[in-house]
């Protein structure tokens, strides 16, 4: 997922499917438009993705946005979201590391063990 598609969640973007599992519903809203038509899609939501959802979900707080630091205008602001991860990633991660970079690597060791190019693009559409 981008992440300026997650930054721009709002609470009822997550929702069980018909199994009982959490999803996450990545769509256009007015604040913030998709990459592309084919970015409309449903995420699964394992692992640390899960835990994090349901801590969203469980904190309330009266906004819709899922992340509303980063909703307060007519737009998403993306930019701080991706600013403050960087900060983040740089003092845990190393001073060469980038959300940017994160994502792309993750293509990169894709495609390194010869995943089929369209698995790829479902991952990590670019």
């Amino acid at each position: 997922m981008r992440l300026a598609e997650a930054a721009g969640m709002t609470m009822a973007d997550f929702q069980r499917d018909a199994s009982g599992a959490l999803v996450a519903h990545v769509r256009p809203h007015p604040w913030r438009r998709l990459k592309t038509k084919g970015s409309e899609r449903i995420v699964p939501l394992e692992g640390k993705a899960l835990w994090a959802a349901e801590r969203i979900l469980s904190q309330g707080g009266g906004s819709k946005f899922a992340f509303p630091r980063y909703n307060k205008a007519k737009t998403t602001n993306s930019n701080a979201a991706s600013a403050a991860l960087n900060k983040w990633m740089k003092t845990n991660g190393g001073e060469d590391i980038t959300m940017h970079g994160f994502r792309h690597a993750m293509r990169d060791r894709l495609r390194a063990v010869e995943c089929p190019s369209d698995i790829v693009d479902q991952i990590g559409a670019c």
